[in-house]
């Protein structure tokens, strides 16, 4: 089973590393957040990738190009213009990289790359996003619903600290970055079948309006519960976060 990533947005929140590379390039523990969330999906055994490009995807291209040389020990002998590999650490992955156009909406890159999927179901996740989920119970649950669509639900916590304020305009107690207040939200970590490409009508479409919207009114969209670790890369602070996460050497969503 393919698993498909977008990795085409301009990610303007996070400006001060977007502005020189794409979003899913940003760093994490010196390696990117798009190889992060590889790793999960290979670490249960899916190493085919299709990865959505757009803005300055030319960079993922070249990361990739250049990922064989760059985690290997090599041999250079330039008066015979050769090269020894004589260790290499490379991953056993398959990558198909599309450019779906630097102004299309999720939907429109979804749809893009409709023919490297072809009549097969397929994983879909955004390039910005870590979690340990269970990707071989998320499939599991896919199959025994039956829908066209299987979402990740998650709980995010809360983003800033919250004041319990008495009557008396008194500070009775403070929690910083408490749970959130219990909504479930679309986490990424897709399960889709075929059918879902007819549900997106051009390169303009957002998946996360029209698509998914009519998907939950058809009774075709099914939601994975995890309540375990999931976060977002949106902001510098985020990044911080997880790069400090990362830092103790037990950064929850490696699973590999």
């Amino acid at each position: 089973m393919k698993v498909v990533i977008l990795a085409g947005g301009f990610g303007t929140r996070l400006s001060e590393e977007t502005g020189i590379k794409p979003k899913p390039l940003v760093e994490i523990g010196g390696m990117p957040i798009l190889w992060h969330i590889m790793k999960l999906y290979s670490a249960y055994g899916y190493n085919d990738f299709v990865v959505c490009l757009g803005y300055k995807g030319y960079l993922i291209k070249e990361f990739f190009a250049n990922y064989f040389l760059h985690r290997s020990d090599v041999t250079i002998d330039l008066a015979a213009n050769s090269v020894e590999v004589l260790d290499s650490q490379v991953e056993p992955w398959k990558i198909t990289l599309i450019d779906t156009g630097a102004e299309a909406m999720t939907g429109g890159r979804i749809k893009r790359i409709q023919p490297q999927v072809g009549n097969e179901p397929f994983m879909l996740t955004y390039g910005d996003g870590v979690s340990n989920v269970n990707i071989r119970r998320l499939l599991s649950y896919h199959r025994k619903h039956k829908k066209y669509c299987t979402v990740t639900a998650v709980q995010p916590g809360g983003k800033f600290g919250a004041l319990n304020i008495s009557k008396y305009g008194i500070v009775d107690s403070f929690r910083e970055k408490p749970k959130g207040d219990g909504t479930w939200i679309n986490g990424g970590f897709f399960v889709c079948e075929p059918q879902v490409f007819d549900y997106i009508k051009d390169s303009q479409t957002l998946w996360e309006l029209d698509p998914m919207e009519n998907l939950a009114k058809q009774n075709q969209m099914a939601a994975y519960l995890h309540k375990d670790f999931w976060r977002p890369m949106d902001t510098l602070r985020d990044k911080s976060d997880l790069e400090t996460i990362w830092n103790t050497g037990k950064a929850p969503w490696k699973v590999w």
